[in-house]
This record gives C-alpha cells, structure tokens and sequence, in this order.
C-alpha cells in the first residue's frame, strides 16, 4: 500500500477490502494509486457480483467520468465475463460426465433426456448452455442409468 488512510472510517487501508464501509472504497478510488487499487481489484475478481463490486459500480454510477472511472467499471466487466466463461466451461463439464456416467451413446441420451442429438452435441461443445432444469434432468438421467 502507498500511504492511502482513511478519515471518519473504521478501517485501515491494510483491511480486508470486503470490510471497508463504502467511504472506504470511495476514497481509495479517488485517492489512491494503483497499489492501493490492487487488493479492490482482486475482490472484484473473486467476486463479480459480490458487494465490494456492487459498492464500486453504485459510486461509478455518479462519479464524473475519467480514466480511473472507466478502469474500475473494465475491472468489473472483465471479472463478469470471466465469470460467466468459467461458468459455462464448468457446465460443458457436468454434461460430458453425465453422458459418460450414462454409459449410452449420445443420442440415445439426448432421446431420455427429452431432447435431439443435435441439441446434445451443442451443449457438449459449448456452443449453448442448458436450462438449469434441463441440467438436473441430464444429471438425474445419468444417475439412474
């Protein structure tokens, strides 16, 4: 940390940044440099959606736009869309085991499942994500067999 301290706010700069209170945030934001925004940065990382994100975009929502205004709203758009990438490798994941559990072949299990081979491969590839509902059938159709 450089030599960021906070007024009128129970915390130090050294903290868990999911402990500031928002004044916290705001004056490292406006006050601070970049060693003082890294930790900010990994917790938006950590948790895209999570309240220290939440804090940061409410005071870009009325903060006067500049270069450190569109840093922190790119820091949290990229932690998003990372996100959602993990997300969506890690459900590609759970429809290739549930497959290979079934011990059939794909359109055999595409068809117990209530949908086409062609729709299956989409979801094995990636190309599109499954319902949460059609997700639990694949799963419990893959636990029954």
């Amino acid at each position: 940390m450089s030599g960021l301290r906070f007024r009128n706010v129970d915390a130090e700069a050294g903290d868990d940044v999911g402990t500031w209170p928002y004044e916290a945030l705001v004056t490292a934001i406006d006050r601070g440099l970049v060693p003082d925004w890294r930790p900010i940065f990994a917790e938006i990382r950590r948790s895209p959606w999570g309240p220290v994100a939440r804090r940061v975009e409410r005071y870009l929502g009325y903060r006067d736009p500049d270069g450190v205004s569109t840093l922190f709203a790119s820091a949290i758009r990229h932690a998003r869309k990372e996100a959602e990438r993990a997300d969506r490798a890690a459900v590609v994941a759970r429809v290739r085991a549930a497959v290979e559990r079934a011990g059939t072949t794909n359109a055999e299990f595409a068809a117990s499942v209530g949908t086409s081979a062609s729709r299956l491969s989409t979801y094995l590839n990636g190309k599109v994500t499954p319902s949460a509902a059609l997700l639990m059938r694949i799963e419990r159709t893959a636990d029954s067999k």
